[in-house]
């Protein structure tokens, strides 16, 4: 897989959040014109990028910001059984201090801290936009 592209209206609000997963910026600009309306199947593409990529350098995340054509707003609150893709899951080192640092800054626990058996500790937030994001630290 090469990446997984989360459409957003605040391209900065949406950065900062995966910066703070410990995601890393590898690059991003305009991205408009002919090629890129034929590639999406829309007409008249004016759109901001930004690629981050996981630490390990295996996984990337494209946010896009369209600012035309104008899109629909989507279900902010989906629930994590609503159809289509729901979350995006990390592993993590220390949960406990990262969900902490991420509430501060305003980020929801959508259901509880959990335990799966003795392989990891488990949650999912609701970042900006209603972003889910699962996080996962191994144990034992």
């Amino acid at each position: 897989m090469h990446h997984v592209g989360i459409v957003v209206e605040d391209l900065a609000a949406a950065t900062a959040f995966f910066v703070e997963l410990g995601l890393e910026l590898e690059g991003g600009g305009p991205v408009e014109g002919g090629w890129v309306d034929r590639v999406v199947g829309l007409e008249g593409v004016r759109s901001e990028i930004v690629m981050m990529r996981t630490p390990d350098g295996h996984g990337r995340i494209e946010l896009a910001k369209f600012h035309r054509p104008a899109g629909g707003s989507g279900d902010r609150a989906a629930p994590a059984n609503a159809p289509g893709i729901r979350h995006v899951a990390f592993v993590v080192e220390d949960i406990d201090a990262l969900v902490a640092g991420l509430r501060a800054r305003g980020t929801e626990l959508v259901g509880e801290l959990e335990r799966y058996e003795d392989v990891y500790r488990l949650c999912y937030v609701r970042g900006p936009e209603g972003i889910l994001v699962e996080l996962a630290e191994q144990i034992g």
